[in-house]
C-alpha cells in the first residue's frame, strides 16, 4: 500500500486548533501539501506517512498565524519620535508634519519591511494595513511573504500622496490593477475617518466597495473628542452619520470603537461591521477602554491590531492578546470577561472573518491554509506548563515564538527570519532615523 505523500509534516506537543474554544490537541501532527492543511493526527501515525519535511516540536504549541487587524506598518519609522501626547496634537504637531517631510514610495517600503520583520519574528501572518504608497506595501508584503491587506487611505486635504480624496481614490484603483491575482496582496478603500473625510466621500466608498467588491478599513470613535466634535459640528455622533451614507455594512472594519453606546453595539452588530480593537495604543493614547466584552456579547466579530509603532510602540500581536484579556476584565470588573480562549480567537479566526479568508486561514482545519506558527514553551519563564492556552496568552512573549509559515512557506524558522535580511533592515532603520534626525 502507498503512503500518503506530503510537502511537510509538522509534530508538536500541543495544538491549539482554534476551531473550538478551549480544545487543545496533545501530541499530534499536521500534514501540509501544497499549502494547505491535508490532515491531523496523532504524532504516533506519523510513520505511516511520508513527507518531504519534517519538522518536530516537542515543547511546542502549534497554532494559527496572528492577524494584525488594524496598522500603519511604514510608521515603524517613526517610532518613539513623539510619546505622551495627545491624540489631535500627536497628529497635528508631531506626526503629520514628519510624515509631509519623509513618506515617499522607498519610506512607505522600507518601513512595512522592518514592521513585517517584527510582525513575523512575534507570530504574525496577517496585516490589515492602512497607509500611503500602497504599491510600495504591496511590494513589501511580497517580498516578506506576509498576508497583505493594503489599506489605502482616503482624506480630503493634500499630503504628499495625493491632492484630494477624488486624487487618493484613482491613484489607489490604478495601483490595486497592478496587483490583481497576487493572492497574498488583497487591497481595502481606508478612508481615514469621520473627521477628516466628507460626506461626499464616504458616499463614494461605499459606492466603489460594492462596485470592486473591496472591504473599507476606517477609524471610528476613537476618541471622546472625536464623538463630541461630531455632535457639536453635525448635532449627530459618527456611527449615525456613516449609517446615513451607507458605510454599515459587513464590509466595514471598524478601527478603535472605543467610545459606544449600548444602542450603538447593537447597531454595529444588526450590520455586521467588525471591530479592531487595539488596546495597547487605545491606553498609551488614553483614548478610553473600549467595550469589548458587550461587544462579543451582541455577536460583533472583535478582532485585534496594534495600531502603528508609533503609537504603540512595538508590533507585538501577543502581547496585544494579553492586554485584550487583562484590560475587558479591569474594565467590566468582572475576572471571567475575556478569557485566554476568547482572546486567542480574536487574534485568529475572529480577525480572518473581519478580512473574509475564514474560509483559508484562522483556525487548523484540513482545507484550510497553513498560516501557522509554533512558541517554545520549554523555556523557565514558561514552567510549568498546565494550560498552553493560558500560557500564549497570559505567560508567553514573541520571544518564544519559533517557526512562522505562510501557505507552509516558512517566514521564520528556529527564530531566524527566512525572507527578509534583519543585518540590512537595521541598517535601513538607522539611515531614516538619520534623516528624520537631520528635518
Amino acid at each position: 500500500m502507498t503512503r500518503p505523500q506530503y510537502d511537510m509534516t509538522v509534530s508538536a506537543r500541543w495544538m491549539i486548533t482554534v476551531e473550538t474554544d478551549g480544545e487543545v490537541l496533545e501530541n499530534h501532527a499536521i500534514a501540509i501539501k501544497n499549502g494547505r492543511i491535508e490532515a491531523i493526527m496523532p504524532a504516533g501515525q506519523l510513520a505511516a506517512v511520508s513527507a518531504t519535511r519534517h519538522v518536530d516540536l516537542p515543547h511546542h504549541v502549534l497554532m494559527p498565524g496572528l492577524i494584525n487587524l488594524h496598522g500603519h506598518s511604514a510608521m515603524t519609522l517613526l517610532r518613539g519620535l513623539a510619546d505622551d501626547k495627545a491624540l489631535m496634537d500627536w497628529l497635528n504637531n508631531h506626526i503629520w508634519p514628519a510624515e509631509g517631510k519623509h513618506v515617499r514610495d522607498d519610506f512607505v517600503f522600507d518601513g512595512a519591511l522592518i514592521a513585517m520583520a517584527e510582525m513575523i519574528r512575534g507570530g504574525t501572518t496577517t496585516i490589515n494595513d492602512m497607509y500611503f504608497y500602497h504599491a510600495a506595501m504591496a511590494r513589501a508584503g511580497l517580498a516578506s511573504g506576509m498576508r497583505t491587506f493594503v489599506g489605502c487611505s482616503i482624506l480630503e486635504f493634500p499630503t504628499n500622496y495625493g491632492a484630494n480624496a477624488d486624487d487618493y481614490i484613482s491613484k489607489s484603483l490604478a495601483e490595486r490593477r497592478e496587483f490583481l491575482g497576487e493572492e497574498l496582496v488583497t487591497f481595502t478603500l481606508a478612508p481615514h475617518a469621520p473627521y477628516t473625510v466628507s460626506d461626499d466621500t464616504f458616499r463614494k466608498v461605499a459606492m466603489l466597495a460594492e462596485q470592486e467588491d473591496m472591504l473599507i478599513h476606517c477609524h471610528i470613535h476613537e476618541t471622546a473628542d472625536e464623538v463630541s466634535g461630531s455632535v457639536q459640528e453635525r448635532q449627530q455622533r459618527p456611527l449615525a452619520r456613516l449609517k446615513e451614507l451607507g458605510l454599515l455594512s459587513p464590509r466595514l472594519i471598524a478601527a478603535h470603537m472605543v467610545h459606544l453606546t449600548d444602542e450603538e453595539i447593537e447597531l454595529v452588530a444588526r450590520h455586521g461591521v467588525s471591530v479592531a480593537h487595539n488596546p495597547a495604543s487605545n491606553m498609551k493614547l488614553a483614548s478610553g477602554i473600549a467595550p469589548v466584552k458587550k461587544m462579543l456579547d451582541a455577536g460583533v466579530t472583535v478582532g485585534i491590531g496594534t495600531d502603528g509603532a508609533a503609537s504603540n510602540n512595538k508590533l507585538d500581536m501577543l502581547a496585544e492578546t494579553r492586554l485584550t484579556a487583562l484590560l475587558a476584565k479591569v474594565g467590566t470588573l468582572d475576572p471571567t470577561a475575556v478569557p485566554a480562549a476568547t482572546a486567542i480567537r480574536m487574534a485568529t479566526l475572529n480577525g480572518a472573518k473581519a478580512l473574509g479568508i475564514d474560509d483559508k486561514v484562522g483556525s487548523i482545519r484540513v482545507g484550510k491554509q497553513a498560516d501557522l506558527i509554533a512558541l517554545d514553551l520549554s523555556a523557565i519563564e514558561t514552567a510549568p506548563a498546565f494550560d498552553p492556552i493560558s500560557h500564549v496568552v497570559y505567560a508567553a512573549g514573541r520571544e518564544q515564538v519559533t517557526h512562522t509559515w505562510v501557505k507552509g512557506e516558512a517566514l521564520l524558522s528556529e527564530r531566524t527570519l527566512t525572507t527578509l535580511d534583519e543585518a540590512a533592515l537595521k541598517a535601513k532603520a538607522a539611515d531614516w532615523r538619520n534623516r528624520i534626525l537631520a528635518k
